[in-house]
């Protein structure tokens, strides 16, 4: 077997992908946790848009809830913090103020998804202005409002704390790094596995997914079975908001303990690319979700273990603006490639207006 792979490694120019591509396999169990710390935030927003677009409704918007939710969520921690001095609990560091302050978070990515809902089902807006309005509007409110905060360099409520798994369940063979990619969390980032399976049961198991798949494809016809197409867009929309609010807080909450401008960083948009890219289901969402992730994963697993020999110089010669770009060129490639052939919900998009009655 060594013979084998030294002589593909051996091969010119080839010989360097097979090197790479060893390199993965053997790096994957150090970085898994950090792929999926990664990918929650994601995850969250393709949740937020499968919610939304399986009703009808686009939500470009994501990016802004997102923002607000991890701004909202910092700042009331910020303010709780000295009314709840508390230590950190043992159940994930948690405190008085932090829960608050993530409630609160919760509250503010509603708050924005009802006015998106407004906006696009009763006033009948176009849904991707309203959404542009929307990220606009955050990207201002919350930079302008972090500037004036942090110049007296406040204290936060702290973040919540990673959970550590048993060492013997860690080490088992073969399966033991997928117990510590899984549980080597924060509680935000766990609850991410739960929320995607849970989804898709009730999206395609459940009355209310069968509502919402109606209302996606025939909101007229939906209707005249006693549907109502405005409640159930109105609502699909305000849960949607929950995820991109609980990924919004997970930023600044869970990833890091501070709120800096603009710190979304285009993580909403990609969580659109990878719905679109799993087909408006929530395990394909994501799945490239995680696609997305470990291309931003490679360039720090090469920072702390690059390879040897001489992949290792290359990796390393390569400039770290590239790394740091490499998300957004995987999402543009794999988004390109799929134009044509991932179809959204038929009436995706589309104000519903009823019809009168006599």
């Amino acid at each position: 077997m060594d013979a084998l792979v030294n002589a593909l490694y051996s091969i010119p120019i080839v010989g360097l992908v097979f090197q790479f591509l060893g390199y993965l396999i053997s790096v994957l169990p150090l970085v898994a946790p950090i792929l999926l710390r990664i990918a929650a935030p994601l995850t969250l927003a393709a949740m937020c848009g499968v919610v939304c677009e399986r009703s009808g409704v686009v939500n470009i918007g994501i990016e802004g809830t997102m923002l607000v939710s991890a701004f909202v969520g910092w700042i009331v921690g910020v303010a709780l913090a000295p009314i709840f001095p508390a230590a950190p609990s043992a159940f994930f560091g948690a405190t008085p103020a932090l829960v608050i302050a993530f409630v609160a978070a919760l509250g503010a990515a509603m708050v924005v998804a009802l006015l998106h809902a407004w906006l696009s089902i009763s006033l009948r807006a176009d849904q991707i202005i309203s959404g542009t309005i929307i990220n606009i509007a955050a990207f201002g409110l919350t930079g302008y409002l972090n500037e004036l905060i942090s110049k007296s360099s406040p204290t936060s409520a702290g973040a919540f704390t990673q959970f550590t798994p048993p060492a013997w369940l860690v080490q088992i063979p073969l399966v033991g790094w997928l117990f510590n990619m899984f549980l080597n969390q924060g509680p935000i980032t766990m609850s991410v596995l739960v929320i995607v399976v849970v989804l898709q049961i009730l999206l395609f198991r459940s009355r209310w997914g069968l509502r919402t798949r109606a209302i996606g494809e025939h909101p007229k016809a939906a209707e005249t079975v006693g549907i109502d197409v405005i409640h159930v867009r109105y609502r699909n929309v305000i849960i949607g908001g929950v995820f991109a609010g609980i990924g919004g807080a997970a930023l600044s909450m869970e990833l890091t303990n501070s709120f800096q401008e603009g710190m979304t960083a285009g993580r909403g948009f990609i969580g659109l690319a990878a719905m679109i890219i799993g087909r408006w289901t929530p395990l394909g969402a994501f799945g490239a979700a995680l696609l997305f992730a470990s291309s931003q994963t490679i360039s720090q697993s090469i920072t702390f273990a690059p390879p040897s020999g001489q992949l290792g110089d290359i990796l390393l010669s390569v400039p770290g603006q590239f790394w740091d770009a490499l998300p957004y060129i995987v999402t543009i490639i794999v988004v390109a490639g799929l134009v044509g052939r991932s179809i959204p919900p038929a009436a995706d998009g589309q104000p519903y207006e009823r019809e009168a009655t006599a």
